[in-house]
Protein backbone atom coordinates (compact mmCIF):
# COMPACT_ATOMS: atom_id res chain seq x y z
CA UNK A 1 0.00 0.00 0.00
CA UNK A 2 0.73 3.65 -0.80
CA UNK A 3 1.29 6.52 1.72
CA UNK A 4 -0.45 6.59 4.94
CA UNK A 5 2.13 4.49 7.58
CA UNK A 6 4.97 6.62 7.65
CA UNK A 7 7.44 6.38 10.68
CA UNK A 8 5.27 4.35 12.81
CA UNK A 9 5.71 0.91 11.00
CA UNK A 10 7.95 -0.57 9.15
CA UNK A 11 6.52 -2.56 6.11
CA UNK A 12 8.44 -5.84 4.94
CA UNK A 13 9.82 -4.67 1.40
CA UNK A 14 10.14 -7.89 -0.64
CA UNK A 15 14.55 -7.53 -2.61
CA UNK A 16 14.63 -9.01 -5.86
CA UNK A 17 17.06 -11.64 -5.77
CA UNK A 18 19.34 -12.20 -8.90
CA UNK A 19 18.60 -15.07 -11.12
CA UNK A 20 21.07 -17.97 -11.98
CA UNK A 21 22.05 -20.46 -14.77
CA UNK A 22 21.61 -24.28 -14.02
CA UNK A 23 22.70 -27.00 -16.67
CA UNK A 24 20.06 -30.25 -16.28
CA UNK A 25 19.89 -33.20 -18.00
CA UNK A 26 22.47 -31.33 -20.26
CA UNK A 27 19.98 -28.21 -20.86
CA UNK A 28 21.13 -24.73 -19.27
CA UNK A 29 18.34 -23.50 -18.12
CA UNK A 30 17.44 -19.88 -16.47
CA UNK A 31 16.78 -19.63 -12.83
CA UNK A 32 14.27 -16.97 -12.25
CA UNK A 33 13.39 -16.24 -8.22
CA UNK A 34 10.30 -13.94 -6.92
CA UNK A 35 9.95 -13.06 -3.39
CA UNK A 36 6.22 -13.45 -1.82
CA UNK A 37 5.41 -12.21 1.12
CA UNK A 38 2.42 -14.87 2.10
CA UNK A 39 4.17 -17.83 0.56
CA UNK A 40 4.78 -20.14 3.04
CA UNK A 41 6.77 -22.63 1.64
CA UNK A 42 8.94 -22.56 -1.70
CA UNK A 43 7.35 -23.52 -4.98
CA UNK A 44 8.97 -24.59 -8.31
CA UNK A 45 7.24 -24.64 -11.83
CA UNK A 46 8.52 -24.36 -14.87
CA UNK A 47 7.70 -20.95 -17.46
CA UNK A 48 5.38 -21.37 -19.92
CA UNK A 49 7.64 -21.74 -22.65
CA UNK A 50 10.12 -24.67 -21.10
CA UNK A 51 13.20 -22.38 -20.69
CA UNK A 52 13.09 -20.87 -17.12
CA UNK A 53 12.67 -22.55 -13.97
CA UNK A 54 10.46 -20.25 -11.79
CA UNK A 55 11.00 -20.20 -8.03
CA UNK A 56 8.50 -18.48 -5.73
CA UNK A 57 10.64 -17.30 -2.12
CA UNK A 58 8.73 -17.19 0.86
CA UNK A 59 10.00 -14.42 3.30
CA UNK A 60 13.17 -15.23 5.46
CA UNK A 61 14.84 -17.71 2.76
CA UNK A 62 18.09 -16.69 1.38
CA UNK A 63 18.60 -16.94 -2.81
CA UNK A 64 21.01 -19.80 -1.65
CA UNK A 65 18.16 -21.77 0.03
CA UNK A 66 16.26 -21.62 -3.00
CA UNK A 67 19.21 -22.33 -5.23
CA UNK A 68 19.99 -25.65 -3.20
CA UNK A 69 16.37 -25.96 -3.48
CA UNK A 70 16.45 -26.13 -7.48
CA UNK A 71 19.26 -28.30 -7.50
CA UNK A 72 17.37 -31.00 -5.45
CA UNK A 73 14.76 -30.79 -7.69
CA UNK A 74 17.09 -31.69 -10.61
CA UNK A 75 15.25 -35.16 -11.68
CA UNK A 76 11.22 -33.11 -11.49
CA UNK A 77 12.94 -30.61 -13.77
CA UNK A 78 15.07 -33.03 -16.06
CA UNK A 79 11.45 -35.08 -16.54
CA UNK A 80 9.57 -31.74 -17.48
CA UNK A 81 11.83 -30.26 -19.73
CA UNK A 82 12.16 -33.88 -21.63
CA UNK A 83 8.02 -33.40 -21.82
CA UNK A 84 8.25 -29.67 -23.61
CA UNK A 85 9.16 -31.15 -27.04
CA UNK A 86 11.26 -29.75 -29.90
CA UNK A 87 10.90 -26.17 -31.39
CA UNK A 88 9.00 -25.45 -34.20
CA UNK A 89 10.41 -22.96 -36.68
CA UNK A 90 8.17 -20.46 -38.89
CA UNK A 91 9.64 -21.81 -41.90
CA UNK A 92 8.20 -23.89 -44.80
CA UNK A 93 7.64 -27.70 -44.20
CA UNK A 94 6.90 -27.15 -40.66
CA UNK A 95 3.65 -28.06 -38.78
CA UNK A 96 2.49 -25.58 -36.57
CA UNK A 97 -0.88 -25.49 -34.57
CA UNK A 98 -3.50 -23.01 -35.93
CA UNK A 99 -6.75 -22.54 -33.45
CA UNK A 100 -5.68 -26.04 -32.72
CA UNK A 101 -5.47 -27.77 -35.56
CA UNK A 102 -1.84 -28.60 -37.58
CA UNK A 103 -1.01 -26.75 -40.30
CA UNK A 104 2.06 -27.18 -42.29
CA UNK A 105 3.56 -24.17 -44.29
CA UNK A 106 4.01 -23.83 -47.90
CA UNK A 107 6.01 -21.29 -49.32
CA UNK A 108 4.08 -19.71 -52.73
CA UNK A 109 6.82 -18.72 -55.43
CA UNK A 110 5.34 -15.12 -55.45
CA UNK A 111 6.20 -11.55 -55.49
CA UNK A 112 2.85 -10.90 -53.58
CA UNK A 113 3.74 -11.37 -50.15
CA UNK A 114 0.36 -13.04 -48.86
CA UNK A 115 -0.54 -15.21 -46.39
CA UNK A 116 -3.47 -17.64 -46.67
CA UNK A 117 -4.47 -20.65 -44.49
CA UNK A 118 -6.54 -23.68 -46.14
CA UNK A 119 -8.14 -25.34 -43.37
CA UNK A 120 -9.24 -27.97 -45.67
CA UNK A 121 -6.28 -29.07 -46.73
CA UNK A 122 -4.28 -27.82 -43.52
CA UNK A 123 -1.65 -25.45 -45.26
CA UNK A 124 -0.40 -22.29 -44.66
CA UNK A 125 0.91 -20.38 -47.60
CA UNK A 126 3.05 -17.90 -47.52
CA UNK A 127 4.03 -15.97 -50.51
CA UNK A 128 7.02 -13.34 -50.94
CA UNK A 129 10.44 -13.85 -50.95
CA UNK A 130 11.96 -16.84 -49.11
CA UNK A 131 13.96 -15.31 -45.91
CA UNK A 132 10.83 -13.16 -45.44
CA UNK A 133 8.59 -16.35 -44.51
CA UNK A 134 9.07 -16.22 -41.30
CA UNK A 135 8.95 -12.89 -40.38
CA UNK A 136 5.49 -12.59 -42.39
CA UNK A 137 3.96 -15.15 -41.01
CA UNK A 138 4.34 -13.88 -37.87
CA UNK A 139 2.99 -10.54 -38.38
CA UNK A 140 -0.21 -12.49 -39.97
CA UNK A 141 -0.51 -14.67 -37.01
CA UNK A 142 -0.62 -11.57 -34.46
CA UNK A 143 -2.96 -9.66 -36.97
CA UNK A 144 -5.46 -12.60 -37.02
CA UNK A 145 -5.11 -13.04 -32.85
CA UNK A 146 -6.34 -9.37 -32.29
CA UNK A 147 -9.08 -9.37 -35.05
CA UNK A 148 -10.40 -12.44 -32.70
CA UNK A 149 -9.17 -11.51 -29.86
CA UNK A 150 -10.81 -7.92 -30.24
CA UNK A 151 -14.22 -9.26 -31.32
CA UNK A 152 -14.24 -11.52 -27.77
CA UNK A 153 -13.61 -8.92 -25.88
CA UNK A 154 -15.58 -6.95 -27.27
CA UNK A 155 -18.73 -9.93 -26.80
CA UNK A 156 -17.83 -10.15 -23.46
CA UNK A 157 -17.68 -6.47 -22.76
CA UNK A 158 -21.09 -5.86 -23.85
CA UNK A 159 -22.46 -9.36 -21.97
CA UNK A 160 -20.94 -8.25 -18.65
CA UNK A 161 -21.43 -4.61 -18.79
CA UNK A 162 -18.13 -3.36 -18.73
CA UNK A 163 -16.06 -1.51 -21.11
CA UNK A 164 -12.16 -1.74 -21.34
CA UNK A 165 -9.72 1.33 -22.50
CA UNK A 166 -7.08 -0.38 -25.35
CA UNK A 167 -6.04 -3.83 -26.44
CA UNK A 168 -2.59 -4.72 -27.06
CA UNK A 169 -1.21 -8.07 -28.33
CA UNK A 170 2.32 -9.23 -27.36
CA UNK A 171 4.07 -12.52 -26.88
CA UNK A 172 3.53 -12.66 -22.95
CA UNK A 173 5.81 -15.71 -21.82
CA UNK A 174 4.60 -16.15 -18.04
CA UNK A 175 0.84 -15.15 -18.49
CA UNK A 176 -1.97 -16.02 -21.54
CA UNK A 177 -3.51 -12.25 -20.64
CA UNK A 178 -3.76 -9.63 -18.23
CA UNK A 179 -6.16 -6.49 -17.52
CA UNK A 180 -4.43 -3.37 -16.11
CA UNK A 181 -6.43 -1.35 -12.94
CA UNK A 182 -6.73 1.21 -16.23
CA UNK A 183 -8.55 -0.79 -18.00
CA UNK A 184 -6.61 -2.24 -20.92
CA UNK A 185 -6.20 -5.25 -22.04
CA UNK A 186 -2.78 -7.40 -23.20
CA UNK A 187 -3.38 -10.70 -24.66
CA UNK A 188 -0.64 -13.32 -25.83
CA UNK A 189 -0.44 -13.62 -29.82
CA UNK A 190 -0.02 -17.39 -29.12
CA UNK A 191 -3.37 -17.70 -28.51
CA UNK A 192 -4.10 -17.97 -32.24
CA UNK A 193 -2.34 -21.58 -31.98
CA UNK A 194 -4.53 -22.64 -29.32
CA UNK A 195 -8.52 -23.86 -30.13
CA UNK A 196 -10.93 -21.12 -30.28
CA UNK A 197 -12.78 -22.13 -27.08
CA UNK A 198 -9.25 -21.62 -25.06
CA UNK A 199 -8.96 -18.19 -26.87
CA UNK A 200 -12.52 -17.37 -26.42
CA UNK A 201 -12.05 -18.26 -22.35
CA UNK A 202 -9.02 -16.02 -21.82
CA UNK A 203 -11.28 -12.77 -23.47
CA UNK A 204 -14.12 -13.96 -20.87
CA UNK A 205 -11.33 -14.26 -17.86
CA UNK A 206 -9.88 -10.98 -18.80
CA UNK A 207 -12.74 -9.07 -19.39
CA UNK A 208 -14.10 -10.48 -16.07
CA UNK A 209 -11.53 -8.91 -14.23
CA UNK A 210 -12.41 -5.34 -15.27
CA UNK A 211 -15.22 -5.84 -12.86
CA UNK A 212 -13.34 -7.94 -10.57
CA UNK A 213 -9.39 -6.94 -9.94
CA UNK A 214 -8.86 -10.68 -7.97
CA UNK A 215 -10.09 -14.10 -8.84
CA UNK A 216 -12.47 -14.60 -5.87
CA UNK A 217 -16.05 -16.11 -5.88
CA UNK A 218 -17.71 -13.42 -7.83
CA UNK A 219 -14.83 -13.42 -10.21
CA UNK A 220 -15.43 -16.97 -11.23
CA UNK A 221 -19.14 -16.99 -11.25
CA UNK A 222 -18.93 -14.07 -13.89
CA UNK A 223 -16.42 -16.06 -15.93
CA UNK A 224 -18.33 -18.92 -15.72
CA UNK A 225 -22.14 -17.39 -16.15
CA UNK A 226 -20.67 -16.62 -19.58
CA UNK A 227 -18.29 -19.13 -21.27
CA UNK A 228 -19.17 -22.49 -20.55
CA UNK A 229 -15.94 -23.66 -22.18
CA UNK A 230 -14.25 -22.15 -19.11
CA UNK A 231 -13.63 -25.62 -17.57
CA UNK A 232 -12.49 -27.10 -20.43
CA UNK A 233 -10.12 -24.11 -21.78
CA UNK A 234 -8.33 -24.39 -18.73
CA UNK A 235 -8.04 -27.78 -18.75
CA UNK A 236 -6.59 -27.80 -22.13
CA UNK A 237 -3.84 -24.72 -20.99
CA UNK A 238 -2.74 -26.76 -17.97
CA UNK A 239 -2.00 -29.91 -20.54
CA UNK A 240 -1.15 -28.29 -23.79
CA UNK A 241 -0.50 -24.97 -23.04
CA UNK A 242 3.04 -25.47 -23.13
CA UNK A 243 2.79 -26.96 -26.69
CA UNK A 244 2.41 -23.24 -28.50
CA UNK A 245 5.31 -21.96 -27.14
CA UNK A 246 7.27 -24.27 -28.92
CA UNK A 247 6.86 -21.96 -31.83
CA UNK A 248 9.66 -20.28 -32.18
CA UNK A 249 10.93 -17.71 -34.99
Amino acid sequence: MAGGLGRFARVWSPKSLDPALLAIAGTAIAVRFRRHAGARRLVLRLSSDGTAALVTVPKGVSRNQALDFVRRSEIWLAEHLGQRGETIRLAPGQVIPLRGLDHEIRHVASRRGTVVADPGASLIHVAGSPEHVARRLLDWLKTAARAELSRASRKYAEAMQVKYRRLSIRDQRSRWGSCSASGDLSYSWRLILAPAYVLDYVAAHEVAHLRHLNHGPAFWRMVLTHCPEASRAKKWLKLHGQSVHRVVT
